[in-house]
């Protein structure tokens, strides 16, 4: 290998850990702005709606000139775009209404359904290292949902379910990604923010009875809601572009260790931005999920 090879490969390596740092930190930060909007009146599910709108014209104007790649893509791909939709919008409201941490650990469950999922439609043998995972993820599942009282380890409140169905969701959209490998980066982000903003104008339709689509004439749609918008719809589009880039340059254990550091800065924003932090249990069982996630992803790593 020449000097030079070796220069660019260092150098992608480079470019690939701060793009995924950065998504780390989007992701980390992105359940604040959020939380602003909520506080001012516009709900979760009007936000998603609005923001991925916004995040479907930055697209737009980002990929027109390859549009007829992003739109003339496989029926079954709207699956994918259905799934990650469901995931993103359930994460949203989760973690309104939820308290951070908890929200972000129970999503990180997602390495146990993968699994699942794998054995069950990929037909994917599971080894002992893989066995242990799942262990883990379990252990540390009724930590964080017990909290050390006698409780039947079961999520106690709506955000907790929508924490756990984000995580089932992010799993199954992996495992559909497995058999999109020929959509392109563009068509990958377009469906997904497609996904949400369809899902949410369904949910909006649903509840027109009960004063849905209120925010167009409330009033609420002030400059200052506009710019938090513009911000998350940002951090969208950003987010979901260099994380692609970082996949793809990584090992995927390298690639997701490094993705881990949500869970670092999710926890430092929401001690100062929310005064919101965890007990000894918890922390304990957050571990566990923590540790099967990288004992899950090193395991598929080494049987590639």
């Amino acid at each position: 290998m020449s000097l030079s090879h070796k220069q660019e490969t260092s150098r992608q390596k480079y470019l690939a850990s701060a793009a995924l740092i950065y998504g780390a930190l989007c992701w980390g930060v992105i359940w604040y702005p959020y939380r602003l909007l909520n506080d001012v009146g516009l709900a979760g599910v009007e936000s998603s709606l609005l923001s991925d709108c916004l995040a479907l014209l930055i697209g737009g104007l980002l990929f027109w000139r390859r549009f007829k790649h992003v739109v003339n893509v496989p029926a079954s791909a709207y699956w994918l775009s259905l799934v990650a939709g469901w995931t993103n919008l359930a994460y949203v409201l989760a973690i309104i209404d939820g308290e951070v941490m908890r929200v972000m650990l129970l999503f990180y469950l997602s390495p146990l359904w993968t699994l699942l999922l794998a054995r069950v439609w990929l037909h994917e043998r599971w080894h002992r290292p893989q066995l242990l995972a799942i262990a883990l993820s379990l252990l540390g599942a009724v930590l964080m949902l017990t909290d050390g009282q006698w409780i039947w380890p079961w999520p106690q409140s709506t955000s907790e379910w929508l924490a756990l169905s984000a995580g089932i969701g992010f799993s199954l959209t992996n495992v559909i990604t497995r058999f999109s490998t020929h959509l392109t980066v563009a068509a990958k982000g377009m469906l997904v923010w497609l996904g949400v903003f369809g899902l949410s104008l369904l949910v909006l339709l649903w509840q027109a009875g009960t004063g849905a689509f209120h925010f167009v004439s409330s009033g609420v749609l002030t400059p200052h809601v506009g710019w938090l918008l513009l911000i998350i719809a940002f951090l969208l589009v950003s987010a979901t572009l260099l994380v692609q880039y970082g996949v793809t340059k990584m090992p995927a254990i390298q690639a997701s260790v490094l993705f881990m550091t949500e869970l670092i800065v999710a926890g430092v924003a929401a001690y100062f931005l929310a005064n919101e932090t965890l007990s000894v249990i918890e922390m304990a069982g957050g571990f566990c999920i923590i540790a099967a996630g990288v004992l899950s992803v090193s395991v598929g790593e080494s049987t590639e």
